[in-house]
């Protein structure tokens, strides 16, 4: 509905302005010698004023964009590592905030001031090194910082937890238009996989020579992780490229066919902490596929549950081995 009307707010306007200029004013446009185009001074006073007119609806209506829906540029961060992610979306929101009001701003006063003056004769220069030097070294200024905070915090996130550390290790697989999550078991390793091993029975792969894989445990819908507890994730696709994508915990990785990728986080809110934070009885946390891959792709979700330690031993026990 939004979109309907900002379509025929714009459509209202370019009829508006059609039948003031009634048409035949646009082949002025089109002449070949600049000399033979006619200026109105009044006219051009008219146009300035309607687009100061255009300029201070159009700030508003960004207003309005941002008051009403600002907050739903992300949801409740689920992950520790999601604060530093927030806070350079903040950042950088702010910086292209002061830019945009600074530039529109400029943009339309500009148009005001400067409208066509019989009297006033614009000046002409090929180069000023100031200038160039000033938009040039101020913005690379700013994107080396946000760049430098990016990959601080990219870093940070994506050092891989190495055997000492106490995890829970899972490979997230998928396919059309699937999710499949594959737990380490008691030994903290997954076992060995490949692609030409896949049969009806053996949808992942795995190595059934391997004694690694023996107590891997296989879910499928949905999948458990224990709150404040690391989570080393691992991905593998079978057939297109896929994206894990899981908003609340500021967490999405390709999945590429033949290829291992990997992702690492710790959830410090459980599902029912969640609902009560976002007041919403029906919250789950969802991993989704965020590539186009397909027709089903939309379908392809994949239920997430954050449990305490002690609920998440409970669930895994219950579930099969893989051998």
């Amino acid at each position: 509905m939004l979109l309907l009307s900002a379509f025929l707010f714009i459509l209202i306007l370019f009829l508006i302005t059609f039948f003031y200029l009634k048409g035949g004013d646009f082949k002025e446009m089109f002449k070949e010698n600049p000399d033979d185009l006619k200026f109105d001074e009044q006219e051009n006073r008219t146009q300035g004023w309607l687009f100061i007119a255009f300029g201070i609806g159009f700030l508003l209506f960004i207003l309005f964009l941002i008051f009403k829906w600002g907050g739903s540029i992300l949801p409740e961060s689920g992950s520790v590592h999601g604060a530093d992610v927030d806070s350079l979306m903040l950042i950088t929101g702010v910086i292209i905030s002061i830019v945009f009001v600074i530039t529109h701003v400029l943009l339309f006063f500009f148009v005001f001031k400067y409208a066509f003056n019989k009297n006033r004769k614009p000046a002409f220069f090929t180069h000023n090194l100031k200038l160039e030097l000033l938009w040039t070294a101020l913005p690379a200024m700013v994107l080396v910082l946000l760049i430098s905070i990016g990959l601080y915090n990219w870093n940070s996130i994506m050092k891989p937890l190495d055997d000492k550390d106490d995890k829970v290790l899972i490979e997230i697989y998928a396919k059309q238009f699937d999710w499949t999550a594959r737990y380490a078991g008691n030994d903290g390793k997954l076992g060995r996989a490949n692609i030409v091993l896949i049969n009806n029975a053996n949808f992942l792969g795995i190595d059934t020579t391997d004694v690694v894989s023996f107590d891997d445990k296989i879910v499928k819908n949905e999948f458990h992780i224990p709150v404040n507890k690391p989570v080393q994730f691992v991905f593998r696709a079978q057939d297109v490229m896929h994206s894990a994508y899981m908003p609340h915990f500021r967490a999405q990785m390709n999945c590429v066919p033949g290829l291992k990728t990997q992702f690492n986080f710790t959830p410090k809110y459980t599902t029912q902490e969640m609902r009560r934070i976002t007041k919403n009885p029906d919250f789950d946390y969802m991993l989704l596929c965020n590539k186009i891959c397909g027709m089903a792709h939309f379908a392809m979700k994949m239920k997430i549950v954050v449990e305490s330690e002690e609920d998440y031993n409970k669930w895994l026990a219950i579930n099969p081995t893989f051998r």
